[in-house]
């Protein structure tokens, strides 16, 4: 490979570094972990580099799920030192979120890298709603003590987040505090659950991506390794920061900065649709 070679590739190492730092606040910040910043902001930098798009949103999807895992611990381990993780509730959803994720990994390789974009837009504007108008605790909130509701609620926030690529947080947060928990917790217990995720998902897309032709080098079915080292490292490096400012803000700021936060990414997903 020749000097010009090297070079075309530095816009794309550059963005890397910054979306780790800005998924790694997130984390933190949000209980998610970092998804929703890394997976358009891989898709970009991989269709800059000429790659089609179908495998780029896949790629981006499972290199995202592989890269939240350092990144769910640190900022699980930054929330369990402040007593904001519920073990209960975390040892009850861990088996069944799993379960979804793994399923949800395996059937995106049935699924068009614009059906993926659409499924992730959606559901950014469907959480960011419900986040300030509060419509789920009207609907679940009576449910808090189910047991199968929450098992249910495991799955599905599994198998969403697998298509999404995302540690679930933006699922699981407003879950856990439609069924009564305080925002820090349901916070901190997110960024654990993500880990789950994470781990269960990187399975499902090395699996349902292992032989596609069309990848880019260095990669482990959908993950591609190079992006997952350079983003993961700064990722799980400043998530502590993150988590250091969510307890700074009060729960209702916290609401909204991730209402925000959703739409944003929603539309951006969406111009990608519509405009390539």
């Amino acid at each position: 490979m020749d000097w010009g070679s090297l070079l075309s590739y530095w816009p794309f190492v550059v963005g890397l570094l910054v979306t780790g730092v800005c998924s790694g606040i997130a984390a933190g910040l949000l209980g998610i972990g970092g998804g929703a910043i890394i997976v358009p902001a891989l898709s970009t930098a991989l269709s800059v580099l000429g790659y089609g798009s179908d495998v780029v949103q896949h790629v981006a999807v499972g290199t995202s799920l592989a890269i939240i895992i350092p990144t769910g611990i640190m900022s699980a381990r930054a929330h369990q030192k402040r007593g904001a993780l519920d073990m209960p509730t975390l040892k009850l959803w861990v088996p069944f979120i799993v379960i979804g994720t793994l399923i949800g990994g395996v059937a995106a390789a049935f699924l068009s890298g614009d059906v993926l974009r659409v499924v992730f837009a959606v559901m950014a504007f469907v959480i960011a709603a419900n986040i300030v108008f509060g419509f789920q605790d009207k609907v679940m909130g009576h449910l808090h003590g189910s047991g199968l509701t929450h098992r249910i609620s495991a799955f599905v926030v599994g198998f969403i987040s697998a298509l999404m690529g995302i540690g679930g947080g933006s699922l699981s947060v407003p879950t856990l505090v439609a069924f009564g928990a305080k925002m820090h917790a349901a916070v901190g217990t997110s960024a654990a659950l993500g880990v789950a995720i994470a781990i269960s998902g990187t399975v499902g897309y090395i699996v349902s991506g292992w032989g596609v032709a069309g990848v880019p080098p260095l990669s482990l079915g959908y993950i591609n390794l190079p992006a997952l080292v350079l983003v993961a490292v700064l990722a799980a490096i400043f998530a502590p920061l993150g988590a250091t400012i969510a307890h700074r803000l009060d729960q209702k700021t916290l609401k909204y900065v991730f209402a925000g936060f959703l739409v944003f990414v929603g539309l951006n997903m969406l111009w990608k649709v519509v405009y390539g």
